[in-house]
């Protein structure tokens, strides 16, 4: 049984923490936040993750997992130490290390025996080398350390399935046997292992996710030219799916990207670029492209129901995708800004992530299932594919708008079967 600390419990830390125990292993997990922390110690989790309070409890009650904001009672035994805290774009799109500093600080100053320190956290290329340097710089006395990048690709409301079964584990690090070591700890979830040196690890994670926010973009960019010429977009993305060059994953065109990785991310690797000289043209492009397609769709949906000003109009969904209650950059903030910016009257539903939506959409009016909020309204829009929004009553829903109007965001209706029923209906890119 190893000893593991993980510093940060939010979606990646506990994660993370979770899963190292659920494996056998005894983990510490600590957070700086004492409220965080409470609430875990009660069993209540800070985020929603399908699967994870299960997960949390099975191994808290088996002996494996727990949580402090005690450093030194976290660190005590270690042999890893995860930095798995937040890195929010800056001002200028760059990433916040502030956390990670603060993190890298407190492991130095605490630490009582040799220690491999793991950033699991995205941060930019060099960053390895910056946390080395602070850990040396803050240690009240010399001990030897190794710091390694391993940086996670977990994608919220999947994030069980994706840590216990990854398609890759990325180590990097200018100690080989610190970076063995890691891989050793790996070795249970029977994914290929790339070893390499920290800078190459690090932008590893940044190029991933750069070309999957590119192929969203893409395919939103190539959904308005089927439009143009009365092409369907989800049938032009199967036929190019089948080709193993290209895959079927992340081609659904729709409202674009948000969340926590894809838009800090892609922000961050440009500022990297240009603090180089570099000109990274394509992925300001990609952002443009992406950010455009939550305009385009208010814009739309204006048409539909005849301008929009003292028109009610629902949004089913507000999470940034389904199967979690992120809010971050999710569209829903964007077009209910605007919607109301056009003088509309916004209601919204979610089945998750209404508590979290409260303090960052004040102006909609939140309603407790979709026929509430559907009820007068002069249009709806579809702004996260949850599941159960594909299966409800449609007919039961055009009695209670006030005019049969639905933009899908998502595509997840039937365009003909939509028409059929007598909704006036548009999908992306259909």
């Amino acid at each position: 049984m190893r000893q593991i600390t993980v510093i940060g419990v939010g979606y990646v830390g506990l994660v993370t923490a979770a899963g190292f125990a659920d494996l056998g292993n005894r983990v510490q997990a600590l957070d700086v936040s004492e409220e965080r922390i409470q609430g875990l110690m009660k069993g209540v989790l800070p985020i929603y993750e399908p699967g994870l309070e299960e997960l949390v409890q099975r191994n808290v009650k088996a002996g494996r997992l727990s949580f402090t904001t005690d450093y030194r009672q976290a660190l005590k035994g270690s042999e890893y130490a995860f930095i798995a805290v937040g890195t929010p774009s800056g001002v200028n799109g760059e990433a916040d290390l502030q956390y990670v500093a603060s993190a890298a600080r407190s492991i130095a100053s605490n630490m009582e025996a040799p220690l491999i320190i793991i950033n699991k956290s995205t941060v930019p290329i060099g960053t390895g080398d910056w946390v080395a340097d602070i850990v040396k710089g803050a240690q009240t006395k010399p001990i030897s350390f190794s710091v390694v990048s391993c940086p996670e690709f977990l994608r919220e409301g999947s994030a069980i399935s994706d840590f216990m079964s990854p398609h890759r584990t990325v180590i990097g690090s200018l100690d080989r046997e610190a970076a063995n070591q890691v891989a050793q700890l790996h070795l249970a979830l029977r994914a290929p292992i790339v070893i390499t040196d920290l800078r190459t690890a690090e932008m590893i994670k940044y190029a991933s996710n750069a070309f999957l926010a590119t192929k969203i973009s893409f395919i939103n960019e190539l959904a308005d030219i089927c439009e143009a010429f009365g092409a369907d977009v989800k049938e032009v993305a199967a036929g190019m799916g089948y080709d193993a060059r290209i895959g079927r994953h992340f081609l659904d065109a729709g409202l674009g990207w948000g969340g926590s990785c894809f838009p800090k991310d892609v922000q961050a690797l440009v500022y990297m670029a240009r603090e180089k000289g570099l000109d990274p043209g394509i992925l300001d492009q990609v952002m443009e492209i992406n950010y455009e397609r939550r305009r385009s769709a208010v814009n739309a949906l204006s048409q539909m129901v005849g301008g929009l000003k003292g028109k009610t109009i629902g949004l089913l969904g507000l999470a940034f995708k389904p199967n979690t209650d992120d809010m971050r950059d999710a569209p829903s903030i964007d077009i209910a800004a605007e919607l109301i910016a056009q003088g509309a009257k916004v209601r919204g539903f979610d089945p998750v992530a209404m508590q979290v939506a409260r303090p960052l959409l004040p102006g909609i009016e939140y309603c407790n299932d979709p026929y509430e909020m559907a009820r007068g309204c002069d249009g709806l829009m579809v702004v996260t594919e949850w599941n159960e929004f594909k299966q409800l009553d449609l007919e039961k829903l055009k009695t209670l708008l006030k005019q049969p109007v639905i933009y899908d965001g998502r595509n997840i209706y039937d365009p003909g079967v939509m028409k059929s029923m007598g909704y006036v209906y548009r999908g992306v890119g259909r």
